[in-house]
């Protein structure tokens, strides 16, 4: 619904940041199809070409989406911790990020985001490769990797609670349609499978990557 106000309530400055803001608010309520100039424009309760002094077209709209997004990454860091409790945290800043904006992150994906605050992350992720001692491609990799985790995780725990989540209510029910002999298995870890705990995935998931990282050769950390 847009925001409406009346004639005699100030009107707040209209800038760049308060245009993508009411973006990226259209997008996770409706969705990105919903968005446009025009509906933004609703949203602020402007007219549709004073958005154009800030943003020029839609496309640099979803971009400007795409960093806002990126920059809500939480990067507190300690260079003294192990590199691969320092790759936690950030998989799980990227996670929390992907949860919190669940809509948006397919902005983030099919759109360009190189400016600086965009970077960080990916600045981030090398950086803790490389004093780990991972040569330079390998340490790509590892960004390519640890971003990747932590993206697909949060967009499986959409999908697996909504192709598991009735499990929960359903129970024994669901089993008894199935053909014992060619779902033995389904049917013997059915409460298992019932029992969605995403956290628990989630971290089970990255000690699993983190664990394989760290068996990959390195040379010493700290030497070129």
């Amino acid at each position: 619904m847009a925001r409406r106000v009346t004639s005699d309530t100030p009107r707040p400055g209209l800038t760049r940041t308060r245009i993508v803001e009411a973006a990226v608010e259209l997008i996770e309520r409706e969705g990105a199809d919903a968005l446009s100039m025009r509906r933004v424009a609703a949203e602020l309760d402007v007219a549709v070409m004073s958005l154009y002094n800030h943003v020029p077209n839609k496309g640099a709209l979803l971009e400007g989406v795409a960093e806002h997004v990126v920059a809500g990454l939480e990067l507190s860091d300690d260079p003294s911790e192990p590199w691969q409790e320092r790759a936690r945290a950030l998989v799980r800043a990227f996670r929390k990020v992907a949860h919190d904006n669940p809509r948006c992150m397919s902005i983030v994906l099919t759109h360009k985001v190189d400016t600086p605050v965009g970077l960080r992350p990916a600045e981030r992720a090398l950086a803790l490769a490389d004093a780990a001692g991972f040569d330079g491609e390998t340490a790509v990799r590892i960004m390519r990797a640890l971003i990747a985790y932590a993206l697909g995780a949060q967009m499986r725990e959409i999908g697996m609670a909504k192709m598991l989540g009735h499990l929960a209510e359903t129970g024994a029910e669901s089993w008894t349609r199935l053909d014992p002999d060619e779902f033995p298995h389904v049917i013997a870890y059915g409460p298992a499978l019932a029992d969605f705990d995403a956290e628990t995935d989630f971290e089970f998931g990255l000690d699993l990557l983190i664990g394989a990282l760290d068996a990959l050769p390195r040379r010493a950390p700290g030497r070129g």
